[in-house]
């Protein structure tokens, strides 16, 4: 009889909304359950699935919450999977240590927490001999690996493994319990499931190192579909991972080339055929998309001017059927250059475009001036709050090259549209 179990990580129940939603209540609404729905829609997985456990690899919470409307809501869901007889197998991670939740909700006993010391819960499926190895952040903060403080595997047995740990460090994300893959592996687990980085990974050699990712994403930080791991062990030992989605709202990026659109229905149309394609390819039931605009077009400054009217004409399109949402209108297209003037000298605004593009933006000073400034603006703001400038050192760089790309090219967007009006 083989021994199944869903692995999950990063639920982040009931977070607080980000920025992205304050805009529209509606979409408020969405993103601001949808933490819930994710966890509910995982019970319903382990119940329709039948299987022995849930994993859960650390973060259910989100720092430091105290709402006995999450605590019920948790409570509900962890009564559902007991009475079904499905064991909860849970470590804390950093955001689960801030939780007061963590240590007044009195949950069922088919519930196993973790404590600080590495401990293992051994158990018999038939023939099959199965060990479940955990340890929990006592702290928010677990500087040095947590590694060297589990069990080695139990000789005949299936070892799983549940770590929350950054492995070697990944972008956006905080060096906790440091260790590396090839280091998991050599422990010899048959199955280690892993939480905190919010992108899914596996590895797999002679047994599998899993990171499930977060099962929901809440900003467009975290877009892309999002998922759980159902696994089965068979009598052999040989284990299969499926990948099955959880995502109530899915976060997408949307590029729209423009270039050469002469008119604002034209406009109109290129998006909402890209959004649709994107739509269409998208498993969640909701598709939240942050629109990248690019290209040439002498459209570039009424866009800028009339970003309202364009995000109600693009809504009013997609027929607010209530699955697809707009979290954002990027708007980095030039207007169209190159036409000379009238006496066949070079126009005056084309060649201030091109002083900008090669010259002024790329002066060292100018540089540093913006990227002070963004510094100032970033380090006045709460942490949760900082990431709209890049998540490490590249990213802020990469920032600071797309604000004075954009703010050059609105320059000549606003200075082309004014001179059109009066030639």
């Amino acid at each position: 009889m083989p021994f199944r179990f869903v692995h999950t990580a990063d639920i982040h129940l009931d977070s607080p909304l980000r920025t992205l939603a304050m805009r529209d209540p509606d979409l408020a609404s969405l993103i601001g359950g949808s933490t819930r729905q994710a966890l509910h829609g995982i019970v319903d997985l382990c119940l329709e699935e039948e299987v022995d456990a849930l994993i859960i690899a650390g973060d259910l919470y989100d720092g430091d919450q105290t709402s006995m409307k999450t605590a019920r809501f948790l409570a509900d869901q962890m009564k559902r999977l007991h009475e079904a007889g499905i064991v909860v197998y849970k470590v804390r991670g950093n955001h689960d240590a801030l939780s007061k939740i963590t240590h007044e909700l009195v949950l069922p006993p088919s519930l196993k927490l973790f404590g600080g010391r590495g401990e293992t819960v051994e158990f018999r499926l038939n023939d099959l001999y199965v060990a479940i190895h955990g340890l929990s952040f006592s702290k928010p903060h677990a500087p040095e690996s947590l590694l060297p403080k589990y069990g080695r595997p139990r000789s005949g047995a299936v070892n799983v493994g549940i770590m929350h740990t950054s492995l070697a460090g990944a972008a956006g994300h905080d060096l906790y319990a440091p260790c590396s893959v090839a280091d998991l592996h050599e422990w010899g687990f048959a199955y280690w499931a892993l939480g905190h980085i919010h992108v899914r990974s596996e590895h797999r050699e002679a047994g599998a190192v899993v990171m499930p990712g977060m099962p929901q994403g809440r900003d467009i930080g975290e877009a892309g579909l999002k998922t759980v791991s159902l696994v089965t062990v068979a009598d052999d030992h040989s284990i299969q991972i499926e990948e099955r989605p959880t995502s109530i709202a899915q976060f997408e990026r949307v590029p729209v080339d423009l270039t050469g659109a002469e008119t604002w229905p034209e406009i109109v149309d290129r998006i909402e055929r890209e959004i649709i394609a994107v739509r269409d390819a998208t498993s969640a039931p909701h598709l939240v998309g942050r629109l990248f605009l690019r290209g040439q077009t002498e459209l570039s400054w009424r866009m800028r001017r009339d970003r309202d009217l364009l995000r109600a004409d693009i809504e009013h399109r997609l027929g607010n059927s209530g699955r697809t949402w707009i979290d954002k209108i990027e708007i980095g297209t030039a207007a169209s250059r190159g036409v000379p003037t009238a006496r066949g000298t070079p126009d005056p605004v084309d060649e201030l475009g091109i002083l900008i593009r090669d010259e002024i933006r790329s002066q060292h000073g100018v540089r540093e001036s913006v990227a002070a400034l963004v510094k100032e603006i970033r380090d006045d703001l709460p942490p949760d709050a900082r990431r709209f400038c890049g998540d490490d050192e590249a990213g802020f760089d990469s920032f600071v090259d797309r604000l004075l790309g954009e703010s050059g090219e609105e320059i000549v967007a606003r200075l082309a549209q004014d001179g059109a009006e009066f030639r």
